[in-house]
């Protein structure tokens, strides 16, 4: 595989040169933009390991090149820490990943040998790839409101890199549904992808699950005991409820994201971590930091991709599409039929478990039901006495009940459109789209 190097900074460009040398690929360097233009326009090559900021042509301005003249060509992004929100834009435009500097050059070489599996070979016969995956996406984040085409659309751009992701929102949103997307849709999919639920260790254990013990660390220590970082390795690990990791912990894993490495309890022998993190917590993290509960700079580490989940009563009008999904997996193709009262009694319900409580209030009702679901059988809280059964079919409802939503929250907010949107918890361009719709605007 020929690789292009672009880097004004010397030092970085040649020991990065030299390293993949050495590791068997075909590397040379250009010393800024202008030079990388004109070698792409006369040779050829497989990648292009660009800086983005540089005087001049800039890295953005390589990927576009690139991408117009041998759209085959892939280009990876470095970046300091604080030029991430460009090296994001730069993978909607096309970049395969990028990887933020400082970076020990062999923490590279998975992510080339990732891209090079997707290669054609110099035969031109394509390498075996690893496993499609089986659904499309929109088959596994169901709805097609804005909220959700957002979320499919985070996704798949983190899906595309290694960068770590956070995710927030209310307990019942999806979380754990997300973090496993992204990795099953990721080059990492056939490793592992370890789930670490942090609230549910004491303080004085989760060191010793996260990075795993030596024996006789301390006592009852009898054994060597592998960590969920060692069992993710070359996968995913995935931190639910991060903010339960205690802050004298928290050094430790901010560590793993810089450096790459890590020790496990009782042993000074550093480890390499080729491991992608995802994290997921239910609170402001950053409200959090400022209560000096959180670190602030492992909030910053961990919060350089984020996907925010909204509740479901921002996007209810998903709910017959999210109905439809958990009925058919529920009833595993056998035959069920709703009462036109258990249909708006879902409809009116404020859904504080979110998209949770929906699956397991339709497999309460189906179970108990032996396949007729009705209102007595779903055992949720009575109608909200703010909502209105409406007149017509299903889709009527729902949006009867969303707009009924829209204008309780206005009506709360003294007409204020901005404060309407943060009670309902939405953006203001996406509540406005709303008003608009429903004509409130």
């Amino acid at each position: 595989m020929r690789i292009l190097v672009v880097d004004d900074e010397e030092i970085k460009r040649i020991s990065l040169v030299d390293d993949l040398v050495e590791g068997g690929y075909d590397a040379s360097a250009a010393c800024d933009g202008e030079e990388a233009l004109r070698r792409l326009s006369r040779e050829r090559f497989d990648l292009v390991i660009t800086d983005l900021r540089m005087p001049g042509i800039d890295g953005m301005e390589i990927l576009k090149h690139v991408k117009l003249h041998t759209p085959d060509t892939e280009v990876v992004m470095m970046t300091a820490y604080g030029s991430i929100p460009l090296a994001v834009e730069a993978m909607k435009v096309g970049a395969s990943n990028f990887i933020t500097k400082p970076f020990h050059n062999e923490f590279l070489f998975p992510l080339l040998e990732r891209i090079r599996e997707h290669r054609p070979s110099p035969s031109g016969a394509v390498r075996p790839k690893k496993p499609a995956v089986t659904l499309p996406l929109e088959e596994v984040i169901v709805g097609h409101s804005t909220a959700i085409r957002d979320v499919r659309r985070m996704v798949d751009l983190c899906s595309r890199n290694d960068a770590t992701v956070l995710v927030t929102g209310e307990t019942g949103t999806g979380k754990d549904l997300i973090a496993h997307a992204i990795h099953d849709y990721s080059a990492r999919r056939t490793r592992p992808f370890i789930k670490v639920n942090c609230s549910t260790f004491s303080d004085h254990l989760i060191e010793s699950a996260l990075f795993g013990h030596t024996k006789g660390s301390f006592t009852g220590a009898d054994h060597q005991n592998n960590g969920k970082l060692d069992l993710a390795q070359h996968g995913t690990l995935f931190l639910d409820d991060v903010d339960d990791i205690p802050l004298v912990h928290q050094i430790k894993l901010l560590r793993v994201i810089e450096e790459k490495v890590y020790e496990r309890v009782g042993s000074p022998d550093p480890i390499e971590a080729d491991v992608r993190i995802i994290a997921a917590t239910k609170h402001n993290l950053l409200a959090e930091t400022e209560k000096g509960t959180f670190r602030s700079d492992l909030y910053y580490r961990l919060n350089v991709l984020r996907i925010d989940l909204p509740p479901l009563r921002n996007h209810i009008e998903d709910l017959p599409e999210l109905i439809r999904h958990h009925l058919g997996k529920i009833t595993q193709g056998q035959e069920y039929r709703m009462t036109d009262d258990a249909m708006q009694r879902l409809c009116h319900h404020s859904w504080p478990g979110n998209v949770r409580e929906l699956a397991h209030t339709l497999e309460r009702a189906y179970l108990t039901g032996n396949g007729m679901i009705t209102t007595e059988r779903m055992a949720i809280d009575p109608i909200e006495k703010s909502a209105k059964f409406g007149n017509g079919g299903f889709k009527e409802t729902v949006q009867q009940t969303e707009r009924d939503l829209l204008e309780n929250a206005l009506k709360q907010a003294h007409g204020n459109k901005s404060e309407a949107a943060r009670i309902l918890d939405m953006k203001l361009s996406s509540f406005r789209d709303k008003l608009a719709k429903h004509g409130l605007a």
